[in-house]
């Protein structure tokens, strides 16, 4: 099986790579390719998307590169290959980011990507570090995770989603901030995996399985 991170110059890009690896390695998926080829992506049996930074600057990075966003739609969602999200990959799926201006999404799954705003003036914005996950509802993607479960985030948006069943996770910080979405092969992760060491590296391993 082939396991494709499509490489929109996300600074994620090495500690990603190299977590998705060592978890193909551990449950023998596969292969992990990092690659901006368009036919690469098209083709690929499980589909990455990293991103960090600001929603607009993301998508403008992918459509800048030739190709990659027809692929990455032609994989996911006319092939339905596992998609993963990361922390601006998953707001990327939402239909309207509002970072900077606003700025269309994938339309993937329907929200909007909203500033946090803690109701605890002592809680600062960006949200960075160490959170504990709050899970909703079962998923093949938080098999063996429970709720309590620490994960690592950088971040100042997050994804509201319009139908709440599409939320599988949320932390407290001041308020519900969303942690992760899934919608049939579709799913995103607001946390770094890469960063959240045995969590992250337990959701990574799910999605290498998971065969929605």
């Amino acid at each position: 099986m082939t396991i494709v991170i499509a490489d929109c110059n996300s600074g994620n890009m090495h500690s990603a790579q190299k977590a998705f690896q060592l978890m193909a390695q551990e449950t023998g998926a596969g292969t992990v390719e990092v690659t901006s080829d368009p036919d690469r992506i098209a083709e690929a049996e499980r589909l990455v998307l990293p991103g960090v930074g600001a929603f607009a600057d993301c998508k403008t990075e992918i459509l800048k590169q030739d190709g990659m966003a027809d692929a990455i739609t032609e994989c996911a969602k006319e092939k339905g290959a596992p998609f993963l999200g990361i922390c601006v990959g998953m707001q990327l799926l939402a239909s309207i980011g509002r970072e900077h201006g606003t700025t269309e999404g994938l339309d993937w799954i329907s929200g909007e990507v909203v500033e946090i705003v803690p109701n605890d003036p002592s809680l600062k914005v960006p949200h960075m570090g160490w959170n504990d996950l709050a899970i909703e509802c079962e998923h093949p993607l938080f098999s063996d995770v429970k709720t309590g479960a620490h994960a690592y985030f950088v971040h100042s948006f997050h994804f509201v989603a319009e139908n709440a069943s599409d939320r599988i996770a949320y932390v407290n910080y001041g308020s519900e901030v969303t942690a992760a979405v899934a919608s049939g092969n579709i799913a995103g992760v607001q946390f770094h995996p890469e960063k959240s060491q045995s969590t992250g590296m337990q959701i990574i391993s799910n999605f290498l399985r998971w065969n929605p």
